[in-house]
């Protein structure tokens, strides 16, 4: 497997499972929990690395189908505010946004990563996250971030996203498979359906990315309207998503995270010892 280098750690096996800590500075945001005021948000995020958080995923709009929409000038507003006071904070940083203008602007600051749900589809981002040379986590997405409805479609936009790294000369990437309700056609079935075959992802030779924490999914699984119960659901997931290849983990709950993958890389090495 390749892997990918961030800030001067390894992502992908025989590296360690690594943790993204999830911080939104959008009101909007599904999981109230994750929404941090700026004034805050350094102590947020020392708080993701004292428990376990190898970098932290800085949002400033949500990205969910029914979430209020955010504009452009907004979402760079509430990024830049938030990087301003992370400047100097030694934290690895990546950057969660789909809009090339949004990118250029955060890459004033000492960020280390970006984030994209839209699978480089933008030629314009592609090109600025080429010429940055920063790693990149890469959703399957073919027009619209998270557009494939079945796993057939999946794997085709996994291909996309990998050839459109290679035209681009972009070496560092994380893949995505996009578990989660993102647009017209998806299903909760097709969300379990991407969790069961997880495993097939590896194929590509790719670290993985594993986005799971606190998902609808879960919710309509388990009867559980409100995200902040989904917690149970999440790391259940999560654990069988690790056994299937997973490389890091992007979630909510960095300290409960982080104490499953401990468990799961301990169950591991002994069954590699017997």
């Amino acid at each position: 497997m390749s892997q990918c280098r961030i800030n001067g750690f390894e992502v992908g096996k025989p590296a360690p499972v690594r943790i993204m800590g999830v911080i939104n500075c959008s009101p909007e945001s599904f999981f109230q929990g994750s929404r941090v005021q700026t004034c805050d948000i350094v102590a947020s995020a020392r708080k993701m690395v004292g428990d376990g958080a190898d970098i932290i995923d800085i949002g400033g709009r949500s990205t969910s189908p029914s979430a209020t929409p955010v504009g452009p000038a907004v979402e760079a507003e509430r990024m830049e505010l938030a990087l301003g006071e992370l400047e100097g904070s030694g934290i690895t940083l990546s950057v969660d946004t789909t809009r090339p203008e949004v990118l250029e602007r955060c890459l004033r600051y000492d960020i280390h990563a970006v984030n994209d749900i839209g699978g480089l589809a933008d030629r314009e981002y592609a090109k600025i996250v080429a010429d940055s040379g920063l790693p990149v986590f890469l959703m399957a997405s073919v027009a619209a971030p998270g557009d494939p409805t079945d796993m057939q479609m999946t794997m085709r936009a996994l291909k996309t996203v990998i050839s459109r790294c290679r035209s681009f000369g972009i070496e560092e990437y994380v893949l995505d498979p996009a578990i989660g309700l993102w647009g017209p056609g998806r299903t909760v079935e097709f969300d379990w359906e991407l969790c069961r075959n997880f495993w097939k992802f590896t194929r590509f030779g790719r670290p993985l990315l594993a986005a799971v924490s606190r998902k609808t999914f879960i919710g309509k699984l388990l009867n559980q309207e409100d995200p902040a119960d989904r917690l149970t659901g999440s790391i259940a997931v999560t654990m069988l998503l690790l056994q299937a290849g997973a490389d890091i983990i992007r979630c909510h709950d960095v300290q409960e995270t982080k104490e499953a993958v401990r468990v799961f890389e301990e169950m591991e090495r002994k069954g590699r010892e017997e």
